[in-house]
């Protein structure tokens, strides 16, 4: 029996997981040493992203071949912005600012260069590549919310973040995300799983540097 597409996709990445679970951004937030102005930048960036993400899953629904699919990435759009709205307004207000002033920050280079990237595979690229560049965005998310719930936080603001992307219902959206992964390999030539191979393993790429542009507090250099 042929490897499901999740399990090729997954197995491109695991180093990538590994070196983010392992990234002091993310054990900063189980130990709690992680600064409140880096998870300050970070939701900051993060509401620029998922903007930007929304509309990269509107252009997976465009591209959807069956009513059932474009629906689901259509709510799942809608989603992203409610996450921004309600997550980040609560965040926001007890790191000390709001979403107005955070929305008002500069975009920062790793967020621009990935909000850019998934945009152009969306809008130019075939169905199977724009399901495979936003897949990482749910998927690692998801497993790195999984691991995080393991050890917890004795910080409360960082551990509402975790239980939002270790929770059952964040997980039910993915799960329904990687369904319609493997049924788009199962279907596709050699050629169009090696793309979304690349685009996934690209995504994946660009998770870290979010991670690390928080830590780093990215700016832009000129």
């Amino acid at each position: 029996m042929a490897d499901r597409m999740r399990d090729v996709l997954w197995a491109g990445i695991a180093e990538i997981y590994r070196r983010i679970c392992e990234h002091p951004f993310i054990t900063g937030l189980t130990d709690g040493s992680l600064a409140h102005d880096r998870f300050r930048y970070y939701i900051a960036q993060d509401a620029h992203y998922l903007r930007a993400y929304a509309r990269a899953l509107a252009g997976c629904a465009a591209k959807a071949p069956v009513e059932a699919e474009l629906t689901m990435f259509v709510e799942h759009a809608g989603v992203a912005l409610g996450a921004e709205r309600d997550l980040h307004t609560g965040l926001l207000t007890e790191l000390g600012t709001d979403a107005q002033r955070a929305a008002a920050l500069p975009i920062a280079p790793t967020t621009q260069a990935y909000a850019s990237y998934l945009l152009a595979v969306t809008g130019s690229g075939s169905y199977a590549e724009a399901v495979a560049a936003v897949l990482p965005c749910y998927w690692v998310y998801a497993r790195v919310g999984e691991h995080l719930q393991r050890h917890g936080s004795p910080e409360p603001l960082f551990q509402r973040w975790i239980d939002t992307y270790a929770g059952q219902d964040f997980q039910a959206v993915v799960d329904e995300v990687l369904a319609v992964a493997d049924g788009i390999g199962a279907q596709a030539s050699p050629a169009t799983q090696e793309l979304m191979r690349r685009h996934f393993h690209t995504s994946a790429r660009y998770e870290w540097m979010f991670f690390d542009a928080a830590h780093r507090m990215e700016d832009w250099p000129v």
